[in-house]
């Protein structure tokens, strides 16, 4: 298990390809879901500084608030509902650009301005989603996409 994380250098490309291998170092025989969601939410948080990161876990129609890095978060959202809600739905990355703009956005807080959030697969089905927040707007892009599923695909659940 890693026990510190390197601060990646670089564009957003080269600090993706720096902080997957520890990721994948720091949760690699750790068997607990919970742990691995935790210090994945943290080395995110860490290495890039976004607003807020975190995980749901989908539980009956909801996904109620699991390990995160930030402030204060919404304890459940409906399937269907928010960005997160959505992108369980749809079955689907979201990247929302402006969250003012998107249709039933749930504000936990006012100070995020744009949004990623990437499905969580097991056996194909959602158990979960990672969410990312940033307080700048048109903040995440495709390859904050590609790498977080990635980054997703490596939890063992």
């Amino acid at each position: 298990m890693a026990e510190d994380l390197k601060i990646a250098q670089g564009d957003k490309t080269d600090q993706y390809e720096q902080l997957i291998p520890q990721i994948s170092a720091l949760i690699d025989g750790e068997s607990n879901l919970i742990a691995n969601l935790a210090n994945i939410s943290a080395a995110l948080k860490e290495q890039f500084g976004w607003w807020w990161v975190g995980f749901y876990l989908a539980e009956n129609d909801e996904l109620v608030l699991g390990p995160f890095q930030g402030p204060i978060a919404c304890t459940r959202i409906k399937k269907g509902r928010g960005v997160c809600g959505s992108a369980w739905e749809r079955r689907e990355t979201l990247i929302v650009p402006n969250v003012d703009e998107f249709p039933g956005h749930i504000a936990c807080s006012s100070l995020s301005k744009s949004e990623i959030v990437v499905p969580l697969f097991k056996d194909g089905h959602i158990i979960g989603v990672l969410d990312a927040d940033s307080e700048f707007p048109a903040y995440f892009d495709d390859t904050d996409k590609s790498y977080l599923e990635k980054i997703v695909a490596l939890i063992k659940c």
